[in-house]
């Protein structure tokens, strides 16, 4: 079997990592088993955020929603679910910012949903 030195590739990789954990503190950025580990658990850290994220937005809408709606003098629980008896299908993203950018508009909705 023939001998294989990989000395172009293993420094590709190991170049590509420690780009990778540029400004990461001390050794972290340095060294590449330290980098290794650094960049691993920022990857593990970044997909766990995405998802997160999500999750954030959306207790923001609904608080955002629920704010907007007890000034108007319902309940965010009674606002959603009037709007769903009268077949108003529309999402959180866009109810918060009808509340925030068009209160006039957030005010016939929540009208609807009264009755």
């Amino acid at each position: 079997m023939p001998r294989v030195k990989r000395g172009t590739v293993r420094r590709a990789k190991r170049k590509k990592l420690l780009a990778r954990a540029k400004g990461f503190y001390q050794n972290k950025s340095k060294l590449y088993r330290a980098a290794k580990e650094s960049v691993d658990t920022a990857l593990k850290y970044a997909y766990v955020g995405r998802r997160r994220k999500k999750r954030d937005f959306r207790r923001v809408w609904i608080i955002r929603i629920n704010a907007a709606a007890r000034e108007r003098g319902v309940t965010y629980r009674q606002f959603i679910a009037g709007l769903k008896a009268a077949g108003i299908a529309i999402d959180r993203k866009q109810l918060a910012d009808l509340a925030v950018s068009h209160p006039a508009a957030f005010t016939k909705l929540v009208e609807h949903a009264k009755t």
